[in-house]
């Protein structure tokens, strides 16, 4: 089953789904500033484009490329800025 998401007012919208790997989602981020949970540890991978995130417990802001991945884990906030569209893949655990 396709899940379909929206976030920010349809600035963050993603697909999810689950396989043998586990819980995915693959969406796309437009240009602008945002703080987003977590429930599970969460492993995003940037597809096209690029992230400038400040991860949990950080006051460093720092730059994820096209195929560069960071984790966050259960329970924690960080913040994303994105200055072009970009496509991301998640892994939930």
């Amino acid at each position: 089953m396709i899940k379909v998401n929206e976030y920010f007012d349809g600035n963050v919208k993603s697909l999810s789904f689950d396989n043998t790997v586990g819980t995915q989602s693959m969406g796309i981020m437009l240009p602008g500033n945002y703080e987003f949970g977590t429930s599970t540890y969460e492993l995003m991978k940037v597809i096209s484009g690029k992230l400038i995130v400040q991860l949990p417990d950080s006051n460093k802001w720092e730059t994820f490329e096209t195929n560069e991945t960071f984790e966050v884990e259960k329970d924690k906030k960080f913040k994303v800025t994105v200055e072009e569209q970009t496509a991301y893949l998640c892994l939930y655990k």
